[in-house]
């Protein structure tokens, strides 16, 4: 009998129900035993943060180099400004859109939902902060890139597959149980279904801006490959609708490439432009992550800065780069810039991951969609930098 896969959304989405179901009947005590559990787990997820920093985002610019020349500079700087304008878009969206969403009262939500204490903690400093990581992870990158240091990328490439399966097999896997101890905590202080209603309605409005990006993606890339953007933009719903199932750009890879083809993209750029943005082109996870991170700090009563914005997208875009391809990994990935430029604690990262979560497979269907606009550009960029025959 073929056994069933419950995924990390359906989790998530039970142990927000469970936690705040269990937040209203259990005792304070009960309660904070999770609270305990949580204070050790974001703990350990602080630990983590600047190792996750080095290991992924490393070998990511260390590698960058290797390839194609200039077919590869020309995707990577079309993947990357598609990426933060997707940001700078989202944050102009969010700010004008969310504050009539979220009322006055909302700001002390979060700051009510610590209110218990845990029983104990356990201190587990990180070995460096989140911008030594950032600074230390780009030295070694560039430096690696420079001097084509085989070792060095090897050992690199085997310590990003440690993080990346200690992503998987450590962070994942625990990432429901925490997020139900914080609903649990909200419920037991009478947050909880405030926040609940905060987080559908902003649903809603980012799944809207998905759709919107992806119709200016068609349309600068039907402008500059001479295509009509609908059309192009249809005949990629096949691996839109793959993503929304699998949540994985590398599991949608051969649908994506298809369906690329199908829009005219040459065999040769297509085989190589839709493999490389599905690892580097992420501008769905960043339109959420800046959107979600705006909906938290309107929450918080927070002042909101536009030049910190920028730079946090900006670097924001660096990071997807280097997201591991697991469910999450992109969130887990971000969580470095959220503490160093916006001072996220842990209670406003597991509110990040539990919002991010339940939008994944419509953030990754963004992704992969964007990439075929990626594509139509770079073959007509391509095709016009080849000698006349």
């Amino acid at each position: 009998m073929k056994r069933i896969r419950f995924g990390l959304l359906p989790r998530v989405i039970v142990a927000i129900a469970l936690g705040i179901v269990l937040g209203n009947v259990l005792p304070g005590w009960a309660v904070r035993c999770f609270v305990t559990f949580n204070s050790v787990f974001g703990n350990f997820l602080s630990f983590l943060i600047p190792l996750i920093i080095v290991g992924l985002v490393t070998p990511a610019i260390a590698f960058m180099g290797k390839g194609a020349g200039r077919l590869l500079l020309v995707t990577v700087l079309i993947a990357y400004g598609d990426t933060v304008l997707s940001g700078l878009f989202s944050y102009l969206t969010s700010t004008a859109v969310f504050p009539s969403l979220i009322s006055a009262g909302a700001s002390r939500q979060i700051a009510q939902a610590e209110e218990l204490q845990p029983f104990f903690t356990v201190t587990i400093p990180p070995l460096m902060d989140v911008m030594s990581a950032l600074v230390l992870a780009f030295t070694l990158g560039l430096g690696m890139s420079f001097f084509d240091s085989s070792s060095l990328k090897h050992g690199f490439s085997e310590f990003k597959d440690i993080i990346a399966k200690a992503i998987e097999v450590a962070l994942i896997p625990i990432l429901p149980l925490y997020i139900m101890g914080i609903f649990m905590n909200m419920a037991f202080t009478g947050q909880a279904w405030h926040i609940v209603n905060v987080f559908i309605s902003i649903i809603g409005v980012i799944f809207a801006m998905h759709i919107v990006l992806l119709l200016l993606q068609y349309c600068a890339a039907g402008a500059i490959a001479r295509r009509h953007p609908l059309k192009a933009l249809s005949t990629m719903l096949p691996a839109y609708f793959t993503a929304l199932g699998t949540s994985s750009s590398a599991a949608t890879i051969p649908v994506t490439l298809a369906q690329t083809r199908k829009n005219g993209v040459d065999e040769g750029v297509a085989g190589f432009v839709v493999p490389l943005c599905a690892t580097i082109h992420l501008s769905g996870s960043t339109m959420k992550i800046t959107a979600c991170a705006v909906a938290l700090l309107l929450m918080q009563g927070v002042a909101i800065d536009f030049g910190t914005f920028v730079g946090f997208i900006l670097m924001l875009g660096v990071m997807m780069v280097a997201a591991p391809g697991v469910p999450g990994g992109a969130i887990m990935a971000a969580l470095g810039v959220l503490q160093g430029i916006l001072g996220f604690d842990a209670s406003q990262q597991a509110l990040m991951i539990a919002l991010y979560i339940t939008m994944d497979s419509f953030g990754t269907a963004c992704n992969v969609t964007g990439d075929g606009a990626i594509a139509l550009i770079v073959n007509r960029l391509h095709a016009g930098a080849q000698p006349q025959k």
